[in-house]
């Protein structure tokens, strides 16, 4: 018999179904037009069609996502083949527990199985630590996206 008061583990899996990507799309408009008040027009893009994009679940429930497109060229003064990572949401009540971790090395892990050289993400300026924490190196000034602060930032592999 198991623990209520163990947490469930998580599992992250590729997006395979339409239905799953539509869970997908459900926490980032929690995590992104309704938090943080991104524009739905800005938040969805061209780009979902062609993203691989991941789930994370916990008992059953679908609490996190992230994507990675193949970038058309390398961010500038690299070279090679390179990702970018992006539209990273976990729900509020999951957050703290490593399910941004995990979405993160998922998507690093599909990154190095397509031969990447690196990815590039747009940090947010709260998520930095947790990002140079992961590896990741902040270039360039702060811009604004979608009316936040973001930050460039980088990984080689």
């Amino acid at each position: 018999m198991s623990n209520p008061d163990t947490p469930q583990p998580v599992i992250i899996s590729q997006i395979k179904t339409e239905a799953e990507l539509f869970q997908s799309l459900a926490i980032r408009e929690v995590v992104f037009i309704e938090e943080q008040h991104v524009p739905e027009g800005i938040e969805r893009d061209a780009d979902d069609a062609m993203a691989y994009h991941v789930l994370a679940f916990q008992g059953g429930h679908a609490i996190g996502t992230g994507r990675m497109v193949m970038t058309s060229e390398p961010p500038p003064g690299e070279t090679g083949r390179w990702g970018k990572i992006g539209r990273m949401a976990v729900l509020q009540s999951h957050r703290k527990a490593r399910v941004g971790s995990r979405l993160l090395e998922a998507l690093e892990a599909e990154a190095r199985e397509r031969r990447c050289d690196g990815v590039v993400l747009h940090s947010q300026l709260y998520a930095l630590e947790f990002y140079k924490k992961q590896g990741y190196t902040p270039v360039g000034e702060v811009f604004d996206e979608a009316g936040i602060d973001h930050l460039e930032m980088r990984k080689r592999f």
